[in-house]
């Protein structure tokens, strides 16, 4: 797991998913080194997997989308942008081929930009703005992208079939990295259990989630990062299975639901109750799958002050940290003391974090271990 500090205006809410933690300071430049300034960050919609808006749409348009309008809306010559880095998941198929690369020549950039493809898994993201950032303040770059995309539609269903060589035999037979290909739903249902979460503790926290998100699209407040993507959706016909297809507008997250009630999550059968006698996830309280795209412009904080660019935050620091497997989702409480010690800060210095849902009890777990106050945590869902 791989937390990242960044300092920004109290004025802004974070805009990067995972495992983010934002600090306010006062921003003053410091002439003495090198520091990496977030000018401008733009992202597509979160669509649902496989029925959603995004269900027919490249990873490359993804991508390519989220890149051109962070460089729009950083109003820079998009042949200062030297470098782009993007995250991905499961950088094969539809986002293989060095998707970043083919990504910013879609946006429009030239081809004097380079890019390359950056697998950290569900921080693969968060890895490439760190990598963008260390290459501005490390090899002197002026300008560059981190970002992240993934098509859980096109690329999941041929990606993790074993047959086609995802397991490699010694360590599928290994006691506890045979955990490495474990289902992420199994290793949430092993750290609920063993830390004592409880699925009553899991379904609250997965209602306070959706009320966050909902009140703040009802807000507004991810209006400034979402960027409209037209596409075309395809359309099953659930009788004939015909398939058609039809021009549709990805505007918004379309994953949540702004009508969830604690009654309605307590209804949902737990997924893996017939293996499991001690399993609490559920589809209610584990997040959608869902496809998308971000990018984040990055400037060395000279160039952001001869351009007089107003920046939204100054990359401070990143740190990664190391967990068996069958219990990945403990990871933050391993990698966040290690970037608060290295930056002689503490839990209670930080205003504002962002810690990964991609299951209620990684959250829950996360908060209790490091004990964060729950009102600083995901505070728009």
């Amino acid at each position: 797991v791989t937390p990242s500090l960044v300092s920004s205006p109290p004025s802004l809410s974070p805009t990067c998913r995972h495992a983010l933690l934002s600090a306010t300071r006062l921003y003053v430049p410091d002439a003495s080194m090198r520091s990496a300034l977030i000018v401008s960050t733009a992202r597509t919609g979160l669509a649902k997997s496989f029925r959603g808006g995004f269900n027919n749409t490249h990873g490359i348009v993804l991508a390519g989308h989220a890149i051109k309008h962070a460089v729009a809306k950083a109003g820079v010559d998009p042949a200062m942008v030297e470098d782009v880095f993007m995250g991905c998941g499961m950088p094969e198929g539809e986002t293989g081929m060095n998707v970043a690369r083919n990504s910013l020549l879609w946006a429009g950039l030239p081809v004097t930009t380079s890019g390359t493809t950056v697998n950290r898994f569900c921080s693969s993201g968060l890895q490439a703005i760190a990598f963008a950032a260390h290459s501005i303040i490390v090899d002197q770059v002026p300008c560059a992208i981190g970002g992240g995309v993934d098509s859980i539609t096109l690329v999941q269903p041929k990606a993790f079939n074993p047959k086609a060589g995802v397991v490699e035999k010694s360590l599928f037979k290994h006691p506890v990295y045979k955990a490495l290909w474990m289902p992420m739903i199994d290793t949430a249902d092993l750290v609920a259990t063993k830390y004592g979460i409880s699925r009553e503790r899991q379904d609250a926290y997965a209602l306070m989630s959706q009320q966050r998100t909902f009140a703040a699209q009802q807000a507004g407040k991810y209006n400034d990062e979402i960027v409209p993507l037209e596409t075309e959706m395809a359309v099953t016909n659930k009788e004939t299975k015909e398939v058609t297809y039809q021009k549709y507008t990805v505007v918004k997250d379309e994953c949540n639901r702004g009508d969830t009630t604690i009654e309605s999550l307590q209804k949902l059968k737990v997924l893996n109750g017939e293996k499991d006698p001690n399993a609490t996830v559920t589809a209610g309280n584990a997040s959608q799958l869902s496809d998308g795209a971000s990018a984040c412009l990055l400037m060395e904080e000279k160039e952001v002050e001869r351009l007089g660019l107003t920046p939204l935050g100054r990359f401070e620091g990143f740190a990664v940290g190391g967990c068996s497997p069958e219990e990945m989702g403990i990871g933050p409480s391993i990698a966040v003391p290690r970037l608060l010690k290295r930056h002689n800060l503490t839990v209670n210095d930080i205003d504002l974090w962002e810690i990964n849902e991609a299951f209620a009890v990684v959250s829950l777990f996360n908060m209790d271990f490091l004990k964060i106050d729950p009102e600083k945590v995901n505070v728009n869902g």
